[in-house]
C-alpha cells in the first residue's frame, strides 16, 4: 500500500512538473520576444495566470504614455473549427461557413488575434490594468475579401495606438490587423477601451447622429441574448473575471455587433459587407442575460458619392427602449 502511494504521489509530482515547464515556463520564455509564431503561442494557461495576476494588482485609469507595445503572430492557419463556432455564437449559423458566395464574417478576425490582445493587455509595458476594461468604440476596415485569410498562412498584429485622458477615466486605442500571405493588409481594426476610475463614473459616448441619414426601408428583428453570449475563445476569461470579482474586457459587446451585422447582411445581402467595407460603432450599455433586444436597421444613401451605400444600425433593450449601440456600415459597390 506504501509503494503505490509513493508511485502515485510520483507520478503526480512528475505530471506537475511536466505541467509547469511546458505551459508556464515555456510559455515565458515564447514572450520574451515580440514577434511570435503560431506553432509557438503562449498558452492559454499561462495567459490566465498573467491575466489574474494584473487584474488583481495596478491601479485603474492610472496609465500614461509610454514606448510603443507591439505585438505580432507569424504563420497563421485559419482555424475553421473555431470559424465555425464563432458563427453559431455570433448569428450567422453554425453552418455559415460551408455556404457559397459568403465572405468570413467582419468580426471574425478579432478571435483570430484574441490571445494576442490577452498578450498585450498583461504586458508589463501596458499602462492601464485589465480590471474593469469597457469597449466604448470599435472602427473595423475590411481592405480586402477576408477569405483571403483562406488562402495560405497569415500574420495577426495587436499594438497600442495611444492613451487618453478622458473625464470617466483613461482611454487606450488599440490596433488589430491581419495580413495576407504576400503581407497586403486584408483586415484592421481599431478598439477603443475605458479604463474608469474609482472616482468617476464612465461619461457615456454621444450617440452617432441620424439626423442627416433619410431613413429608407427601416427594418426591425427582435433577438434574444443568450445566456452565454461572449465568443467561444472569450469565455474562460469572462468566467475567471467574474470569480475574480472583476468586470469582464470581453463583455457582450463583441456578440451585439456581430448580431447585427448578420441581420444586416441576412436582409440586405452580401453585397452590404463585400469588401472594401467599413464599421463603426459606439457602445453605451450592456445587454440584460437573458433578454431580448431589438436590432434596428435602414439604409442611408451617400449624397456625395452615389456608389457608396450606408446601412445604418442600432441595437436597443426591448424593454426599456434603452440604445445599447449604435453605428454605421459602409461598404463600395461596383
Amino acid at each position: 500500500m506504501g509503494n503505490t502511494q509513493s508511485h502515485v504521489f510520483a507520478s503526480l509530482s512528475l505530471c506537475s512538473l511536466y505541467l509547469l515547464y511546458s505551459k508556464i515556463y515555456c510559455s515565458y520564455r515564447v514572450l520574451s520576444t515580440k514577434e511570435l509564431h503560431y506553432n509557438r503561442q503562449p498558452s492559454s494557461a499561462y495567459l490566465f495566470l498573467r491575466y489574474v495576476s494584473r487584474c488583481l494588482r495596478g491601479p485603474r485609469g492610472s496609465g500614461s504614455d509610454g514606448a510603443r507595445l507591439e505585438v505580432t503572430l507569424h504563420g497563421c492557419r485559419l482555424d475553421l473549427d473555431l470559424l465555425r463556432r464563432f458563427c453559431s455564437v455570433g448569428g450567422y449559423g453554425w453552418d455559415y461557413p460551408d455556404s457559397e458566395y459568403r465572405d468570413i464574417p467582419l468580426c471574425f478576425p478579432e478571435a483570430v488575434c484574441f490571445k494576442l490582445l490577452l498578450t498585450l493587455l498583461t504586458d508589463q509595458d501596458f499602462k492601464l490594468s485589465p480590471a474593469g476594461l469597457v469597449r466604448v468604440r470599435q472602427s473595423i476596415r475590411s481592405l480586402q475579401p477576408v477569405d483571403e485569410l483562406k488562402k495560405g498562412l497569415f500574420q495577426v498584429r495587436a499594438s497600442v495606438l495611444v492613451y487618453r485622458a478622458v473625464s470617466g477615466g483613461e482611454e487606450v486605442d488599440i490596433a488589430l490587423s491581419a495580413s495576407s500571405r504576400n503581407q497586403s493588409p486584408v483586415w484592421e481594426s481599431v478598439l477603443t477601451l475605458l479604463s474608469q476610475t474609482e472616482t468617476h463614473r464612465r461619461t457615456k459616448p454621444a450617440p452617432l447622429s441620424r439626423s442627416n441619414d433619410a431613413q429608407m426601408d427601416l427594418q426591425q428583428v427582435d433577438l434574444t441574448v443568450p445566456r452565454f453570449p461572449t465568443m467561444p475563445c472569450f469565455s474562460l476569461w469572462r468566467a475567471a473575471s467574474a470569480l475574480c470579482g472583476l468586470k469582464s474586457l470581453m463583455t457582450p459587446r463583441l456578440w451585439m455587433l456581430s448580431v447585427c451585422l448578420a441581420e444586416i447582411e441576412k436582409r440586405r445581402g452580401s453585397r452590404s459587407v463585400t469588401a472594401p467595407a467599413s464599421v463603426t460603432v459606439q457602445f453605451t450599455e450592456e445587454t440584460t442575460i437573458p433578454g431580448t433586444v431589438q436590432a434596428q436597421f435602414w439604409d442611408s444613401k451617400d449624397t456625395v458619392d452615389q456608389g457608396s451605400m450606408k446601412v445604418c444600425f442600432s441595437l436597443m433593450s426591448a424593454g426599456s427602449k434603452r440604445a445599447l449601440m449604435e453605428g454605421r456600415l459602409s461598404s463600395v459597390n461596383d
